[in-house]
């Protein structure tokens, strides 16, 4: 009889009050036999569920927790290759408890096996015991693709094209590449040598980047399709714009677009400039950019950081992990209550007025509408605010660029094949489904890049 109530082998980490002072990473990862202990687990059973329900881009995960318990690490790496070009970065900040963890036949009755920290220890033994050498030069087969934005969903489109022998080159507007990967995921969670890492194999595959280059500014569709001569047209150009709550105040200079807050807090990292030191901060939301935003804004030394929820902790999108771990570092929750005002004195964050509030019955998405209290006006005491409420489309620059989109900004695609209202311009990940995951847009951009390989091999 299979034992089900053996427990997972849990993943090493810093206990929580060296956490709150470092932005190293949290978690320190499976040694050897912990991987082995853990691989040991999988049932091997026939549906593999993990992997054809759970896991949007379909890594082969039976095959490479066989391999570890094998202790085959590195043919482990080459089977995920096969279908993931961002590994070591999957293995940290997908959805598991969603997702692969979240459809493990061992789960139904026990701990699922810990699929994320045995993909992320096969990354990381990879990098640190074997060089990527490209092993024949790809033959270029005389076509051209260009990719806008260097996010996930553009890098694994480019990436599975240059394979292909696409002569790709990605435009991205800032100056730094791997878009939320590099600027949006804190370093505790992420660290930027493991991006920097899983970009120069990009490179090494001749992939070209444009970086301070803006579509719609620099260029548009019709240069890209006309005059510069590409073939095809990949848009992984993300959900960036950030919402706010649109009342008084939040035009103060200590009030920040959670968005904003941590660009700056990661890009100062390895540089001489600090973010300014604040002794009480509130983050407004209960999503998982506020997780990062309040994790965050506890290792800037402030003295107090509270999130701010309108609903319960029942109702919280954040992940659970990402809340535990957020509470184990100091941060104080405070539901059932929403702001009215950013309150300032000389154009400096003095508090956040709200009012507490009760669920009411189901909006149109399912969620229970809070309803404001009567009479339960409050402050709560900050000189720092961050809004953490929200991304979407940039629905100017979409209707600038002349395709078809929903409502809210969204580009429209084919769900197979990604093209949108414009022939051979082709489009995936937050942009057209609104913020989702890293492994999702990696997805939408290896359909597209499947799609482009077959409408350009047919021309």
């Amino acid at each position: 009889m299979i034992n089900f109530t053996r427990k997972r082998t849990q993943m090493p980490e810093q206990n929580a009050e060296l956490r709150r002072t470092s932005f190293t990473e949290s978690q320190t990862g499976y040694t050897e036999e912990m991987a082995i202990c853990e691989a040991m687990r999988c049932l091997k059973c026939r549906e593999h569920p993990c992997m054809t329900r759970g896991c949007p881009v379909h890594n082969h995960i039976p095959a490479f927790i066989d391999c570890i318990c094998e202790g085959r690490f590195e043919d482990a790496y080459n089977i995920l290759r096969k279908t993931t070009c961002l590994p070591a970065v999957c293995g940290r900040v997908c959805p598991h408890e969603e997702q692969c963890e979240g459809n493990c036949v061992r789960g139904i009755k026990g701990d699922s096996v810990s699929i994320g920290a045995l993909e992320r220890f096969v990354a990381d033994w990879h990098r640190e015991h074997c060089t990527d050498n490209v092993d024949h030069e790809i033959e270029k087969n005389g076509r051209r693709v260009a990719v806008i934005g260097a996010g996930p969903a553009g890098l694994a489109a480019a990436g599975d094209l240059a394979t292909l022998g696409y002569d790709v080159t990605i435009f991205e507007k800032t100056d730094v590449i791997g878009g939320v990967l590099a600027y949006g995921i804190p370093e505790f969670r992420l660290p930027k040598a493991i991006v920097s890492n899983e970009i120069r194999k990009l490179q090494d595959r001749k992939v070209n980047f444009e970086l301070g280059k803006t579509l719609g500014a620099d260029f548009s569709l019709d240069d890209l399709q006309g005059n510069m001569g590409f073939d095809a047209v990949f848009l992984g150009i993300g959900a960036g714009v950030a919402q706010t709550m649109d009342i008084p105040g939040e035009d103060l200079n200590d009030c920040y677009l959670a968005q904003d807050f941590l660009n700056t807090v990661n890009l100062r990292q390895n540089s001489e400039l600090q973010f300014p030191k604040y002794r009480r901060i509130a983050i407004v939301g209960g999503g998982n950019v506020a997780m990062d935003a309040c994790r965050s804004a506890v290792r800037t030394g402030a003295e107090k950081v509270m999130i701010v929820y309108r609903r319960s902790e029942t109702e919280m999108p954040a992940y659970e992990g990402e809340i535990n771990e957020a509470r184990a570092e100091g941060v104080e929750f405070v539901f059932l209550t929403r702001p009215t005002e950013v309150l300032g004195t000389d154009g400096r964050v003095t508090g956040l007025k709200c009012l507490k509030t009760k669920l009411g019955e189901d909006d149109s998405r399912g969620y229970r509408k809070p309803v404001d209290i009567p009479g339960t006006e409050h402050v709560i005491e900050a000189d720092c605010v961050i809004m953490a409420v929200g991304n979407g489309s940039d629905a100017d620059l979409v209707e600038k660029c002349g395709l078809k989109c929903d409502r809210k900004g969204r580009i429209e695609v084919d769900p197979v094949t990604c093209e949108t209202s414009r022939r051979g311009v082709y489009a995936g990940g937050d942009a057209v489904t609104g913020p989702l995951t890293v492994i999702s847009a990696m997805g939408a951009g290896r359909r597209a890049a499947v799609a482009i390989h077959n409408r350009l091999s047919e021309d």
